[in-house]
Order: C-alpha cells, then structure tokens, then sequence
C-alpha cells in the first residue's frame, strides 16, 4: 500500500568463532537456571537474607537450594555465611559484589533481547531505534 513503510530485516554472517552482537551473547551461563536467576533476584534488593527465607521465596527443598547455591558460590557471586539467632543456627546468603555486576548483566542482556532489534542497546554493538520504525498504537498493532 502507498505510505506503508517496509522493514527490512537482512542476515549478517559473522565469522566463525566470532560472537556476534546479539546481546544473547551477554547473557550469564550460569544464571540460564530459573532456579539460580531467582535465588540471585531475591538476595538482589537484600544485603543478605536468611537461607529458610530464600527457599520460601523460590519454593525449592532444601536440597535444592544448597545445590544451586553452592554452584553461585563457587562462581563467587554468592556469599554464605553461618551464625546463631539466640540458640538457633541459620545461613546468610549474600550477593558479592561481583554477584550484582553479573546479575544486572544478565538482565541488561534480556531487556535487550526483548526489545528486539530495532532497540538494541549500543553496549551490545546492535544498531539503536532512531524513531523510524513502525509505530504502535495503544490496541498493540503495528501501523
């Protein structure tokens, strides 16, 4: 139709071993687990949260949980510390410094694969919306 503006989407090659732009490329390993991703979100707006409070939050056993968090520990991005409330033992878990940094990458990584590649983010090399795309009506169509 007349004034309809046309995407086009062309492929780019990219050597072979060369990761690309796509910011699917700054995405954290580790946190490719719900379980782990929501244990490091939950101890994210914390400086530290009891273990038992952990579980209750991500709903894991408490197998589970040490399993995942032992893994963020050895990564160094998880902190575990024991103490005693009055005569009680308990477990602190902490997100380290680097912890945070990989958390905040990892997000920054999906917001950016969601925004989809008109609004990638120059920290993964991807071009910026300029405005010139298709705009989106408040019914959610393009138009």
């Amino acid at each position: 139709m007349a004034g309809d503006a046309a995407i086009v989407v062309t492929a780019q090659r990219f050597p072979a071993g060369s990761r690309g732009s796509h910011p699917r490329h700054a995405l954290v390993p580790l946190l490719n687990s719900p379980v782990r991703l929501s244990v490091v979100a939950a101890l994210a707006p914390v400086e530290k949260s009891e273990f038992a409070v952990v579980r209750e939050l991500v709903e894991v056993t408490d197998s589970a949980l040490s399993k995942q968090v032992a893994a963020l520990e050895a990564a160094g991005w998880v902190a575990v510390g024991k103490g005693r409330a009055g005569r009680r033992p308990r477990t602190w878990l902490s997100l380290t410094a680097a912890g945070r940094a990989v958390y905040e990458q990892h997000l920054a990584a999906l917001r950016a694969i969601a925004a989809g590649p008109g609004a990638r983010a120059d920290a993964y090399g991807g071009a910026v919306s300029d405005g010139g795309g298709p705009a989106v009506s408040d019914g959610g169509t393009v138009g």
